[in-house]
């Protein structure tokens, strides 16, 4: 779909002449400049060509499947060396390779300031210097030293550890330590609850745990008394060892301190356990979308299966490129993607949301973002941070004078046909999307895209704003993160690829939700995943969630992952359902409540949605997180006037707000009874601090049920 806009007529008259000048000046040579001197830079032909091409095949050639990758359909991989075969291996494999090369980078603090804001809110701002790097040597020399320290801190192989920390270079270091000197280690998500804290450390019976000062301070001391097994807790960053408050028996331990320790003579020389394939690596605790987070078990060898068949989807990928880690490592996608980069000799160069851009939070006004700084050349994001930046940069293009906004357009819509020719638009790059890509940085080269769907708009707009492909992907902690990655050349919308050559995929029937791998035009049903990328299960639990791993008669293991997907003739997968979001109304229809937030995240008021629904009435409710200048601007346009919480609560606001929900829904062609008939407008965005979406900003129902309970009983005549 291409950018509309609604010009006045007579303006578009009066600027038509100038816009046949710029257009003839400025994209002819461009697209001569793509045919002629550059036709090979996009070799793939066309958007029709690109389609027809096989990405995977049914290996039995039955509709159900299995289906693998095309290079991958004789045999899976399951391994980027032959002699890697553990974790430690791959950095230690890095370190003799690129001994000297930068690996994990942190940026030096110059400053720190309080700023006020004209609503009486401190912020504190800060300015950031170049990137302060350790080479792959240096990291294997740390991260060794710490495991030493650990297990002279009484640390043992087999162990649980656990990791509580934001995502920083000394997260990575103290996960290599683990992976070396073979300790489980336990991750958890910086943002979790006390009592969510708690009970992962308590059930992983963790006697040691690495943490940061802030984290420690703000969350992990209230909760030190509750968990009883815990003897040492090692902080990542220079603190007072003797800081009052503690529970007796536990030791708090700076990091260089244990290292320190790690590093003398008796220490170094102690022979260490190196752990096997078949060793957990890591016991990654879910973000808790569905419930209590449940720790899912992941060997060595599953791991590297799925950063094997990750790679495999990056072009090019090498010691040359850079890349920004600002996602929590407590998930597995940012694990995943920062191994791959460890993996090939890449430098990783670390972040935060705050920090990660000139106009960023934390970020002080005339200084630089991480991105500006280190110029990332690959960069992984999830759908509600691609969402915002695309949001962000259309409401500009609306602000621009009515020239700019038609160049713009026209600009966008000629780069969107010349891509679907196979064709570059090296001079339109250049002169019209430079500042767009500058966002980032402005070299990078692939971003990936994981942890929800991604929306047609924002996919596209990336393609074209960012000039670098999107390879949008779909994969679960029970996988590695590993499931389907669409091919950089593939500039198709909605679909998340075939599958990566470390895994395979069947559909499986879902009667009762009308998904069948018979139907037509493309066989539909619960989406299974199999390979070495499949982890050992959820750590002890027993419950019925066991039940979606099995292993089939040859011993490979599986997952059933609950999501529903299409395969498309060329073997790629599209996810068009989730078991959990399907809930039927009381006239029989089935309502996808993933669809209908997809579809409605679109409409410019919408920051945020989570749409609702009770079997046992007829209509789907929603809350509504608003866009807050879109909203102030609907306001403003009525008349109506007040704070954005006063606006929030305002009827007229509200039903104003519902009525173009409802436009959006209609252009999309929901259904009559998907469209929302009642919403709740909310002042404050839902955030991971508040509890209601995840880290990955995955909404959690459960929670936000529990929170807007009294207005769902409203809304429904409080039946």
């Amino acid at each position: 779909m291409k950018l509309k806009e609604d010009l006045n007529p007579i303006l578009l008259l009066l600027f038509h002449l100038v816009v046949q000048i710029y257009a003839f000046i400025t994209f002819l040579p461009s697209y001569l400049h793509s045919c002629l001197f550059e036709p090979d830079m996009l070799s793939f032909g066309s958007e029709e060509e690109r389609a027809q091409r096989m990405k995977a095949v049914s290996i039995l050639g039955c509709p159900e499947g299995p289906y693998r990758a095309v290079s991958a359909s004789k045999r899976l991989v399951a391994s980027l060396h032959p002699a890697v075969d553990t974790l430690d291996k791959m950095l230690e494999f890095a370190a003799l390779q690129f001994p000297h090369r930068d690996c994990l980078g942190t940026r030096e603090v110059i400053s720190e300031e309080d700023e006020q804001q004209s609503n009486g809110k401190v912020f504190k701002k800060v300015v950031l210097g170049e990137y302060l790097w350790l080479s792959y040597e240096e990291t294997l020399s740390a991260a060794s030293q710490l495991g030493s320290g650990l297990a002279s801190l009484g640390q043992r192989p087999k162990s649980n550890i656990a990791i509580f920390c934001e995502t920083r270079a000394e997260w990575m270091i103290a996960a290599q330590a683990c992976f070396m000197y073979n300790f489980p280690l336990v991750t958890l998500y910086a943002t979790l609850g006390g009592p969510a804290i708690a009970h992962g450390l308590n059930e992983a019976q963790v006697t040691h745990i690495i943490t940061s000062k802030e984290l420690l301070e703000s969350r992990l001391k209230a909760i030190l008394r509750e968990v009883p097994r815990l003897q040492h807790v090692i902080v990542v960053d220079n603190i007072s060892t003797t800081l009052p408050g503690y529970p007796r028996g536990i030791s708090v331990h700076s990091m260089t301190a244990v290292q320190e320790l790690g590093a003398q003579p008796k220490n170094a020389a102690r022979e260490r356990k190196q752990p096997l394939p078949s060793d957990i690596a890591v016991i990654m605790y879910t973000s808790g979308s569905t419930g209590i987070p449940k720790g899912v078990m992941i060997s060595h060898s599953n791991l590297l299966a799925g950063i094997t068949g990750i790679a495999e989807r990056i072009p090019n990928l090498c010691e040359e490129d850079s890349y920004i880690g600002y996602l929590p490592l407590a998930h597995v996608l940012e694990l995943s993607a920062e191994l791959v980069c460890i993996s090939h000799g890449c430098r990783i160069g670390y972040s935060s949301p705050q920090t990660l851009a000139d106009q960023s939070t934390k970020i002080k006004k005339g200084s630089k973002g991480d991105t500006s700084v280190l110029q990332p050349t690959l960069m992984a994001a999830v759908p509600e941070i691609m969402d915002r930046i695309y949001k962000n940069v259309m409401m500009k293009v609306e602000d621009m004078n009515c020239i700019q906004r038609t160049l713009f357009i026209l600009a966008y819509n000629y780069k969107l046909e010349q891509l679907a020719k196979g064709y570059t638009t090296p001079l339109c790059d250049k002169l019209v999307f430079k500042k767009v890509r500058s966002l980032l940085g402005g070299q990078t080269r692939v971003l990936l895209s994981g942890g929800a769907p991604l929306s047609a708009a924002t996919q596209r707009f990336m393609n074209v704003c960012f000039c670098c492909p999107v390879g949008q992907g779909y994969g679960l902690t029970e996988t590695c993160g590993a499931g389907c990655i669409s091919e950089m050349w593939d500039y198709s919308t909605g679909r998340v690829g075939g599958p990566l050559v470390c895994c395979e995929i069947k559909l499986k029937d879902w009667v009762e939700g009308g998904y069948r791998s018979t139907d037509k035009p493309h066989p539909r049903g619960e989406i299974l995943i199999g390979g070495a990328n499949v982890t050992m299960g959820y750590y002890k639990n027993k419950s019925k969630k066991q039940e979606d791993f099995f292993v089939d008669e040859k011993g490979q293991r599986w997952f059933c992952t609950g999501d529903i997907g299409e395969v498309h003739k060329d073997g790629c997968l599209k996810i068009i359902d989730r078991k959990k979001d399907l809930v039927k109304l009381q006239a029989g229809e089935y309502v996808s409540l993933g669809k209908v937030e997809a579809v409605l995240k679109n409409c410019p008021l919408v920051d945020n949605i989570c749409a609702y629904a009770n079997s046992d009435e007829t209509y789907v409710i929603g809350f509504v997180v608003p866009n807050q200048k879109q909203l102030l601007a609907l306001a403003d346009q009525f008349h109506i006037q007040g704070s954005l919480e006063e606006l929030c609560n305002n009827k007229a606001v509200e039903e104003l707000v519902l009525k173009a929900i409802t436009e959006a829904a209609v252009a999309a062609e929901l259904e009559r009874f998907e469209v929302p008939r009642k919403i709740r407008l909310s002042p404050d965005p839902w955030t991971p601090e508040t509890g209601l979406v995840t880290d990955a900003f995955k909404l959690k129902r459960k929670e936000l049920k529990t929170y807007y309970l009294n207005e769902i009983e409203r809304m429904y005549g409080g039946k």
